[in-house]
């Protein structure tokens, strides 16, 4: 019921949009007049924005810079599962590179959301990323997808990089990063990451807990079984499937912070009425990542919610994959690397960097913490501080562990 009410304001959304287009090519003729015909043009642009995207956007990266040259960059899936592809930014550079593997988060939104990351870090490495699968396009027949899969799946993908490879974890996949390390670390294989970054990543959520660790915790589990989780209509590839849908976990992110986001629509508004093009593009380009949202597999986000925000198994040293014990006191070999924002609201100062603490036996030549100011949660992987301040030292901390 869940699923077919949202693609019922769905459908009304397209219908909105439809009628958006045809009002603005009515009236966009003489919108350069000004006054209210400069206001109907603005109003008819905002109606053809009417809604929310299940497309995975493009990364948009089709050349960096690498010394004092443009290098093509060409997207290849270098390995695919029914959940996900790993997908590499491949260059046509001399030198090789260290390879990074940018673990993406799968929290209901694309891998797109890392453009930012993705793009600092390549003119420097060999970057690949885990580019999610929206669930409600995975057939039934390609089983469910869990915490362990997803933990399975960061080995499977670290394998195919090879010996010598390097892992950046962002926000919520830093628990399964650090489980796929130890899990390597156990079973000594030879792939196991040499450094691995993690960064805005709810390691113990114990720690000054944030309105989303208390949400998390003021519920029992079957409550958010039994009021979160949706199935797939049959108009969908993944029909019948259960999931925990996007639009939820948008609305939820919104209403974090939603005069911050009534504002932004405002301030378009106005900007299109003043024919600001590069104020408005700047509010729409942000807004077309925010809005393109996928759908999590019911079983990976419950076991999540369980596992991290109400059980701190990890905190714990108590996780386990596939029913085998994991010890982070293993990781002995793959050098640390915590960073955190002074402004994060959704995961706060002190549980990221909870990672040293499960490190028991990294010496302290190889492991380090960072602690940037004045940025909050997205500010940490994007953005001009990431760029100018962050993104200098991860790339210093990999070539000294390369």
């Amino acid at each position: 019921m869940l699923y077919d009410a949202f693609q019922v304001q769905s459908d009304l959304a397209q219908q909105t949009r439809a009628w958006g287009q045809v009002l603005h090519d009515a009236v966009s003729p003489w919108a350069a007049l000004g006054g209210p015909l400069s206001w109907w043009s603005a109003g008819a642009q905002m109606m053809m924005r009417a809604g929310m995207s299940f497309a995975r956007p493009s990364f948009g990266l089709d050349s960096v810079r690498v010394g004092n040259r443009d290098v093509p960059v060409v997207e290849e899936a270098a390995f695919a599962t029914p959940f996900g592809t790993l997908l590499r930014f491949r260059k046509d550079v001399e030198t090789p590179q260290p390879k990074v593997l940018v673990v993406a988060p799968l929290s209901g939104h694309f891998a797109t959301l890392l453009r930012g990351t993705v793009r600092a870090l390549l003119p420097d490495h060999d970057v690949y990323v885990t580019d999610w699968h929206n669930a409600r396009d995975v057939p039934l027949s390609a089983g469910p997808f869990g915490f362990d899969d997803y933990v399975e799946h960061l080995v499977r993908f670290m394998g195919v990089l090879g010996e010598g490879a390097h892992m950046l974890a962002v926000c919520q996949p830093a628990v399964q990063a650090l489980a796929a390390a130890a899990v390597m670390a156990q079973t000594r294989d030879p792939a196991a990451p040499r450094s691995l970054t993690v960064m805005a990543g709810p390691v113990d959520c114990r720690i000054n807990p944030t309105v989303v660790n208390e949400l998390a915790t003021s519920k029992p589990i079957s409550w958010f079984e039994q009021n979160l989780i949706a199935t797939v209509p049959r108009r969908h590839k993944g029909a019948g499937r259960r999931v925990y849908p996007g639009f939820i976990q948008l609305s939820a992110f919104m209403s974090m912070n939603m005069k911050r986001h009534v504002d932004g629509h405002t301030d378009l508004f106005w900007h299109k009425v003043n024919r600001e093009a590069d104020k408005a593009a700047a509010i729409e380009n942000f807004y077309d990542e925010y809005f393109a949202v996928l759908d999590l597999p019911a079983e990976f986000y419950l076991e999540t919610v369980r596992t991290v925000f109400q059980d701190y198994t990890l905190a714990k040293n108590q996780l386990t994959f596939r029913g085998e014990p994991i010890d982070m006191g293993a990781v002995r070999r793959t050098a640390l690397m915590t960073v955190e924002g002074e402004r994060d609201d959704i995961c706060s100062v002190g549980q990221t960097m909870a990672a040293h603490d499960l490190c028991t036996s990294l010496p302290p030549h190889m492991r380090t913490h960072h602690l940037q100011a004045g940025v909050g949660h997205y500010g940490v992987f994007s953005g001009k501080k990431w760029e100018q301040q962050i993104y200098p030292q991860v790339r210093n901390f990999i070539a000294a562990h390369g």
